[in-house]
């Protein structure tokens, strides 16, 4: 079973740690039996009606349960796991949903919907009606990104993965083939049709960070030279996921 749990808003604007961390640490609650997939970073919204910590971001920590008897028991231990860490201030809220359930498809356009227009407390219970979902402090407005965080996941066509396998082990500059072991999907963005050889290097600049694409983490790169590439994007500043 395919257990997806998204956490929003455990921060405050002077935290040592983003949501994305707080989230990366429920791999040490996870019961015996579970594996964690990866942890995602979920982009919503930015909007002057929308109150956000630094980047409007919400996580979520996809799990491989054996059999539907675990969903109880993560989301209790994922309750447990944000009241624990959520910082005063903030506004933190939880989802917990698993596939097998044909509402996850409300909730994958719900979090579609929080990516592009200002949704409501109300519309998030809506949309995850039939799985859990709850408030643990200040406004509770964290149950939005929550949820959005488990749709879009779900969706298996959005986010940035900040913890999958070994990624923050990996080195600077990595073979395509290294990569492509760790079942991380080398993919151009360049405009030729080359595609990156098995014996390539990949210039990750210190920060790999693959995408969810067609549910597979990939790794989006553009040339630097003859049999190098370089990875998209870089660290913002200021970021504590």
């Amino acid at each position: 079973m395919r257990v997806y749990i998204g956490f929003d808003d455990t921060d405050n604007i002077d935290a040592d740690r983003g949501t994305g961390k707080v989230a990366r640490w429920f791999e040490n609650e996870l019961p015996e039996g579970c594996q964690m997939k990866g942890v995602l970073r979920q982009q919503l919204l930015v909007h002057e009606n929308i109150p956000y910590t630094s980047h409007n971001s919400s996580a979520c920590v996809v799990i491989d349960a054996p059999d539907p008897s675990f969903f109880e028991l993560l989301t209790a231990k994922a309750i447990a796991h944000i009241r624990r860490h959520s910082l005063e201030g903030s506004d933190p809220g939880v989802c917990v949903a698993s596939n097998g359930n044909g509402r996850l498809q409300r909730l994958m356009e719900f979090g579609k919907e929080c990516t592009a227009k200002v949704v409501t407390q109300g519309d998030a219970m809506e949309a995850a009606a039939g799985f859990h979902l709850s408030g643990h402090g200040g406004t509770n407005d964290g149950i939005i990104g929550a949820a959005a965080a488990v749709g879009l996941s779900a969706s298996g066509w959005s986010g940035r993965f900040i913890e999958y396998g070994r990624l923050r082990e990996f080195p600077g500059r990595i073979l395509v083939s290294e990569l492509e072991h760790s079942n991380i999907l080398v993919t151009s963005v360049d405009r030729d049709a080359k595609v990156p050889a098995p014996d390539d290097i990949v210039h990750t600049k210190d920060w790999l960070r693959p995408r969810l694409w067609g549910g597979r983490a990939v790794l989006l790169v553009t040339p630097k030279g003859e049999g190098a590439w370089e990875s998209i994007g870089g660290k913002r500043n200021g970021r504590k996921g």
